[in-house]
């Protein structure tokens, strides 16, 4: 995995540091950054060449020759290929450690738990938001500092080869996959295209000689985990590295865990789902691994709150909400309802909308969610043409169908919720948080 840099940017490169920061949008613009024009499928950053001058940028990279017309302005052959190289350039600048995380699920709240943790002891870089695809890994990169001790690093995919990619933009020291599921399966083609594009993280720390943690629970990471690289398990079993116990989910987690030379009192948390679980493990793992007191790791995961609609619990007027409603795939679709259906609660309702880019999985994967719910006796409304297209073949009287959210919708306010623990779930297309003022 090895990284050249191509000779016509080098020099190039070092322009970066005569400005305030890259920018690439200029609704951003600040006070002499460099502004890189990239393409995309329905704009061209090229078109706002003059206009980043004029709004103050000092540089400006363009990809379109024509456009160069002032020694402000920088011709190079691809501006994208550009942005990320100056990321891989400035960030081997940098002498410390890089933790790169991707999954199929719970990368960006196991990402947030993780420098949550880090940051009660280190000045950490972290991704914003989920900012992690071949766009978003060099702007975070280009963020770091020298003030930064520690870098987390959230990797996204959506098609076969994206990690390596982003890992040779990264060049990570450190790496952990969250899990892996049935997720983007139309970009992929089918598991073993995720299984092997996810494992490219751990490949690439290989290369490095560097330390992977792993979730020594789940079957799939073991058999892919390389054995001769030095790795630290987290699990409910006793000889990991850090052992951890599930006491209850009322609907928020408690939890205990345990170090070769610490137990802890029971924690209470602000989050929900098993599969949280699992994300409070890591972060704790790595907390460890780097040394932070063992009080700081706890009240850091006893203070997280979650946000951007993950396993958020929101209490209108009627009923109590858990609203996951960010993202869904076959894998945390599963998850979602298994965890939810282990919640105590006297009156529980489940609002599932389409999963989306499943492909020719699309319709088996819609009919596994439908007959999961139905073993579960759960009054249950399904959202989206996916769902809907299959309602003939199941026969229930707690399952009940719409075409569409507006649809769902007209139902609530003729027929209205109360008292109860509500479970929305969604592809993000489907936009399930916004009938949140009708339950």
């Amino acid at each position: 995995m090895g990284f050249f840099y191509v000779k016509i940017y080098v020099m190039k490169f070092e322009l970066f540091y005569e400005t305030t920061g890259v920018c690439i949008d200029t609704r951003t613009i600040t006070k002499d950054c460099l502004f890189i024009c990239l393409k995309g499928a329905n704009f061209n950053g090229n078109e706002f060449v003059d206009n980043a001058l004029e709004l103050g940028a000092k540089y400006v990279i363009t990809d379109e020759i024509e456009r160069q017309k002032s020694p402000s302005i920088i011709y190079v052959p691809n501006s994208l290929e550009f942005l990320q190289q100056l990321a891989r350039y400035h960030r081997d600048k940098f002498n410390i450690p890089i933790i790169g995380i991707t999954g199929s699920n719970g990368k960006t709240t196991t990402k947030e738990l993780i420098a949550t943790v880090l940051e009660k002891k280190y000045n950490t870089l972290s991704t914003k938001g989920n900012l992690n695809n071949h766009i978003g890994v060099p702007l975070t990169l280009l963020s770091l500092n020298k003030t930064h001790e520690i870098a987390v690093i959230e990797m996204g995919a959506n098609k076969l080869s994206d990690i390596s990619e982003l890992c040779v933009i990264t060049n990570p020291t450190h790496g952990i996959i969250t899990n892996i599921g049935k997720a983007h399966l139309e970009g992929f083609g089918n598991f073993e295209g995720v299984l092997t594009t996810k494992k490219e993280l751990y490949d690439a720390v290989k290369f490095n000689n560097g330390i992977l943690f792993n979730n020594s629970d789940d079957e799939i990471l073991n058999e892919i985990i390389p054995q001769e690289i030095q790795h630290y398990d987290y699990s409910t079993q006793k000889n990991s590295f850090v052992k951890g116990k599930l006491i209850s989910m009322s609907p928020f987690i408690k939890l205990k865990w345990e170090s070769e030379k610490y137990q802890s009192d029971e924690i209470s948390t602000t989050m929900v789902g098993q599969y949280n679980f699992y994300n409070f493990l890591a972060a704790i793992t790595i907390g460890c691994f780097f040394k932070i007191e063992v009080e700081l790791i706890n009240d850091a995961i006893k203070n997280y709150v979650p946000t951007n609609n993950r396993s958020q619990i929101e209490k209108t007027a009627h009923n109590t909400l858990l609203l996951d409603a960010y993202n869904a795939n076959p894998s945390s679709m599963k998850n979602s309802i298994e965890s939810f259906s282990m919640m105590t609660s006297p009156n529980k309702i489940i609002i599932v909308g389409d999963m989306f880019e499943l492909g020719k999985e699309t319709e088996s994967e819609h009919q596994k969610v439908i007959e999961q719910i139905n073993q579960l006796d759960i009054e249950t409304y399904f959202i989206g043409e996916n769902f809907n297209s299959l309602a003939t073949k199941i026969d229930s009287s707690k399952l009940h169908f719409f075409k569409s959210k507006d649809a769902l919708i007209t139902r609530l306010k003729s027929s209205s919720i109360k008292d109860s623990l509500i479970l929305l779930k969604a592809s993000r297309g489907i936009g399930l948080e916004t009938i949140k003022e009708f339950l």
